[in-house]
């Protein structure tokens, strides 16, 4: 199993960042998958929720309207659309299969001017 982050990096408060997670060894479109992060001095806390069908999403109040969670079976992509940023959602993000118990790596989110 093989869970590979990709997308942060450093942005302005307002702006946009895509992170990606491709998967592999696993049939990815039986399970949900989700995006937590994790900011300096804190605890990791879920960000996002998708079923495996990509048919239902679920959203911490913090990102609600702000960030929104896909996935593309074909692809074994889950992705994070993130807008509107603000300094407060700087931290790491990671891509978690609930079901696998298993975690990437990672991918820095910075919001700074």
């Amino acid at each position: 199993v093989q869970l590979v982050e990709s997308g942060g990096g450093l942005v302005q408060p307002g702006g946009s960042l895509r992170l990606s997670c491709i998967a592999s060894g696993f049939t990815f479109s039986r399970y949900a998958m989700r995006w937590y992060r994790q900011a300096p001095g804190k605890e990791r806390t879920l960000v996002a929720t998708i079923t495996g069908a990509g048919d239902r999403t679920n959203y911490a109040d913090s990102v609600k309207g702000r960030f929104t969670i896909s996935r593309d079976n074909t692809k074994n992509l889950v992705s994070l659309q993130m807008n509107s940023l603000k300094p407060d959602d700087t931290a790491v993000y990671y891509c978690y299969c609930p079901i696998l118990d298993y975690w990437g790596q990672g991918t820095q989110v910075t919001v700074s001017s």
